[in-house]
């Protein structure tokens, strides 16, 4: 460390400050929900189940329902309930066939052709076919329904149905990542799109496991077998409901009376607490999930480099994994985690709080600066942004925390139709390439074309040379020139910092031990296709 001793100290007294509150916070709330004192002397109950009727209780709203226009993960674990797409991931983020029962894909990487699954139908009664997924298609792509997915779909130049069960897509050029973008694009029943339109979100029909039945927006989602399933001995439960608990202690409250049946994700200061009781597992694996601040390098001050690069200094990315993550993490040294695609690691950034001060000096601003911090107002969020808001106020930089529901806060941030718009100056928060790759980690987080609402670019990040990089690893058929051309990327927008680079997630979840088969996959997604109540 170059910090000096009585920084340091400080330091300390605020870390002491983060944590005593923070975990008073949590204990109160599992003493009041369950009447019980901490120190692992109370038991959890019940250790079976006599329903297949599963609730699994997360952290925040889902945004929306409509499968092409989901950006968060967990919008995107609900439509995976309900939808399927012809390709779609397996535990370990590989893309495998779904409603494709195979697939080809030309040399020149312009032709892909499908051969579809049969016997397969909408749980509206109608039949899954080539037509039904030229519809999907054509609506991703029509401009007026200003769908998330439609970047994904841009090179898409025509797509032709020579029968039933085949499926040929025509780029107009290479696309390294399309079939990863298509294992993101479920397919909806096009009777159900026609009859529905817009208001598909609220009712949903796909080809999935599971049907929808009610969503109560803040409260729960209901889904319930589906009984024509196509997949045989599938699904093994009743129904699931989650049900969106932002505060820590209560989700863990809910896992100890069994309340809940799974939970994510398990609140990382409190992974001690329940270890070792009686009907309780705790999984772990590592994840996709990267932890940053967006700067919005169009507003002052942060249309300095100098001054993003003084706030990444100024924060103690190790004692955020310690304090903020119970040391279930690491730091971030790059854009993405080193479980994705072409991960590059850099190097720089350590804490430095006097390289820090003479950044911000250096760009006029050396005592300081007031601004503010958007975030979620789940329990872990809140502390991650109170960690930020103590560490910049060692520099003089005075960070206003205001947290939102998370619908709300997509409102403020995607209301915004121009730069000039927006209002958004810090967002501390996750990103997961659920497709897989590196296109997913990079074009919609750092390309110019990618501003609100197009997009979830709120650093409004533009540099000429990566927009260029990211369309030429776009085209890329050899991995090796595409892993070169993502590693500049990578190097550059690190330099340039739009993000303060916080941490990469493990993945923490807790069940009941005679739930099995829901999985946590490693971009954060719920999988509940093998759930099953033993």
């Amino acid at each position: 460390m170059k910090a000096k001793g009585k920084v340091w100290s400080m330091f300390m007294l605020l870390l002491i400050t983060v944590v005593v509150t923070a975990g008073c916070g949590n204990k109160a709330s599992n003493e009041g929900q369950n009447g019980n004192t901490a120190g692992g002397t109370e038991t959890s109950t019940p250790t079976t189940k006599n329903d297949k009727d599963i609730v699994i209780a997360i952290n925040s709203n889902f945004i929306t329902l409509d499968p092409h226009n989901a950006s968060d993960t967990h919008s995107i674990s609900a439509a995976r309930t309900m939808y399927e797409g012809l390709m779609g991931f397996d535990e370990n983020m590989n893309v495998v066939p779904v409603l494709a029962a195979s697939h080809s894909i030309s040399e020149d990487g312009l032709v892909y052709t499908f051969t579809l699954q049969e016997n397969v139908k909408f749980q509206d009664g109608t039949d899954f076919n080539a037509e039904a997924v030229k519809v999907n298609i054509a609506r991703i792509q029509d401009e007026k329904n200003n769908l998330r997915l439609r970047k994904s779909f841009a090179k898409v130049a025509k797509v032709e149905t020579p029968d039933a069960k085949t499926v040929v897509i025509t780029l107009s050029e290479p696309y390294n990542a399309f079939l990863n973008k298509v294992a993101m694009a479920p397919i909806i029943s096009p009777k159900a799109l026609e009859e529905n339109g817009t208001d598909i979100s609220k009712n949903p029909v796909g080809t999935g496991p599971f049907k929808f039945k009610e969503w109560v927006q803040g409260d729960r989602l209901v889904v319930v077998k589906n009984p024509d399933y196509w997949q045989a001995g599938l699904p093994k439960v009743d129904s699931v409901t989650f049900r969106p608990v932002p505060e820590n202690g209560s989700r863990i409250a809910m896992l100890k009376t069994g309340e809940a049946d799974f939970i994510y994700p398990m609140p990382t200061e409190q992974v001690s607490e329940v270890e070792g009781l009686e009907g309780i597992t705790v999984d772990t694996i590592d994840s996709t999930i990267v932890r940053y601040v967006t700067l919005n390098t169009m507003k002052k001050p942060f249309d300095d480099v100098k001054v993003r690069q003084a706030i990444n200094y100024a924060i103690n990315k190790e004692a955020y994994i310690k304090v903020v993550k119970s040391g279930l993490g690491a730091k971030l040294d790059s854009t993405m985690s080193s479980k994705t695609q072409y991960y590059s690691p850099q190097t720089g950034y350590d804490y430095d709080i006097e390289k820090a001060k003479q950044l911000l000096a250096e760009a006029g601003y050396p005592d300081g600066f007031e601004t503010e911090i958007w975030g979620e107002n789940e329990s872990e969020t809140m502390k991650g942004m109170q960690f930020i808001q103590q560490q910049l106020a060692l520099v003089g930089i005075k960070v206003d925390v205001k947290s939102m529901e998370g619908g709300t806060l997509s409102d403020q941030i995607n209301s915004a139709k121009t730069p000039e718009e927006a209002k958004i100056q810090m967002w501390y928060v996750s990103w997961s390439p659920s497709s897989g790759d590196a296109d997913g980690a990079t074009r919609g987080l750092f390309s110019s074309e990618m501003f609100p609402p197009a997009g979830s670019n709120t650093a409004y990040y533009k540099n000429e040379n990566v927009d260029k990089w990211i369309a030429e690893a776009n085209k890329s058929v050899d991995p090796e020139a595409a892993k070169s051309i993502y590693g500049n990327i990578q190097k550059t927008i690190w330099e340039d910092a739009p993000w303060a680079f916080m941490g990469v997630d493990q993945i923490i979840s807790g069940k009941r031990s005679y739930l099995e088969g829901v999985k946590v996959f490693p971009d954060g997604s719920i999988n509940v296709l093998n759930a099953e109540v033993k």
